[in-house]
């Protein structure tokens, strides 16, 4: 049984500022949760906060929540701050291993402090998760087992790339655990938080699960396609290094990609492999949507179902 802190009501508004009264109080939940007495953890975690970002899981976490009948924002923010942490720590790991220099338009925390600092970084963000998560007791197991998944994620791409395997079972698996378990881990947490019927918890983890299936698939094209300036990272990356879907092999006897990265762009948009991969990306936002119906019509509904068309029409 899911046990939680009891909310206090507020008053409700119009989604619009229900939104923007939810993701202000994530933001303060976050910066408050990352103000070390140590100056180069404050001021690096607070460098790549206040570069922005998408900011996509915990809005997933905070419509579901609403959705669902919740008004307490303070109650709910900090589950979704500790969301958001935890996708903000792997980032900044990512650009050491990397060597990433630019992250959300800013140069990177790697850039700046350095490997070391960068790497602490990375570890205080992902302890002030824990911190955040504290008062809400089994939903802590909900975000432990994203976390996990995310390592997990990350291990076994980087094992593909250094044996060779990356193949289409391996790619799936990869973001299914690197991407998709913390998008899923924000649909299920939001839905607890508003005491959700098992049904409802499942459909909303379901939802966000796929979502960030497809999320994760569109980021890996925008790495083949997309302009750096809008990314806001450094581009081509994954593919530089053999991840992403521009390295996944057609089978297991193929070899990977080991040409200058130009090359390898103009070799991976021939053909149908961009348009098959953006056709399975908006089969799994369809299937998302769908998971929706066991939701009252609301304008919170109508918010997760823009957010996830959006995943697949965005160019950053």
């Amino acid at each position: 049984m899911i046990t939680y802190p009891t909310p206090t009501a507020i008053a409700s508004s119009p989604i619009q500022e229900q939104i923007q009264v939810a993701m202000q109080a994530v933001e303060s939940a976050m910066h408050e949760a990352v103000n070390s007495e140590v100056q180069v953890l404050r001021d690096a975690s607070r460098h790549i906060l206040g570069a922005g970002g998408k900011r996509i899981r915990p809005r997933i976490l905070m419509l579901t929540y609403l959705a669902l009948g919740g008004t307490d924002m303070t109650y709910a923010a900090a589950p979704a701050a500790a969301v958001e942490l935890m996708h903000t720590a792997s980032v900044v790991h990512d650009d050491i291993n990397d060597h990433g220099v630019l992250r959300r338009g800013r140069p990177s925390v790697n850039a700046i402090w350095g490997r070391t600092f960068a790497l602490l970084t990375g570890d205080f963000l992902f302890t002030a998760v824990y911190q955040l998560m504290a008062p809400y007791r089994d939903l802590n197991k909900l975000l432990a087992r994203a976390a996990t998944a995310l390592v997990e994620g990350e291990t076994l791409q980087a094992d593909a790339v250094k044996n060779n395997i990356f193949t289409r079972e391996v790619y799936a698996r990869i973001i299914a655990l690197k991407t998709a378990a913390l998008f899923q881990a924000a649909g299920e947490i939001g839905a607890r938080l508003a005491h959700a019927t098992e049904e409802q918890a499942e459909a909303l983890s379901q939802y966000s699960y796929n979502v960030g299936l497809a999320f994760q698939i569109i980021d890996d094209i925008l790495d083949i396609t997309g302009d750096e300036s809008k990314l806001g990272k450094t581009a081509g990356i994954d593919l530089q290094q053999g991840r992403g879907f521009g390295a996944v092999k057609d089978d297991k006897n193929g070899a990977a990609p080991d040409d200058p990265i130009e090359s390898i762009k103009r070799k991976i948009l021939k053909g149908n492999r961009l348009q098959e991969a953006r056709d399975q990306a908006a089969a799994l936002v369809d299937m998302a949507i769908a998971m929706l119906d066991v939701l009252p019509e609301n304008e919170a509904k109508n918010e997760l179902v823009q957010i996830a068309r959006l995943v697949v029409d965005r160019d950053y």
